[in-house]
């Protein structure tokens, strides 16, 4: 059995629209949490940054994962992001486990 995927998202969205970013989560995270393997899908702000967030996510494995990013409702949700976010996100895949 492979081991879960864990990704850290980091995003941007332009000047004063981290509102925007809020709303098409709330939107969009019910779906995600109902596909099968997603073990996990919060989003936080950053503080004292209204415009920064970090997207926590964790797939039960790589096939979990590639659905995801193929879900018609990802898609839908990258299209639109393009209005409200300065940059794309930067995912970083952490390995497995904790190194210490």
């Amino acid at each position: 059995m492979s081991q879960p995927i864990q990704l850290i998202i980091l995003i941007t969205t332009l000047p004063g629209q981290g509102a925007e970013q809020i709303s098409a989560f709330e939107n969009l995270a019910p779906l995600v949490r109902m596909e099968e393997g997603c073990l996990q899908y919060d989003l936080h702000q950053v503080a004292d940054e209204p415009d920064r967030f970090v997207l926590i996510e964790r797939w039960a494995s790589p096939g979990a994962l590639a659905a995801h990013d193929a879900a018609p409702h990802m898609i839908a949700a990258d299209a639109a992001n393009k209005a409200f976010r300065a940059k794309p996100a930067e995912v970083i895949r952490l390995v497995a486990g904790p190194v210490a």
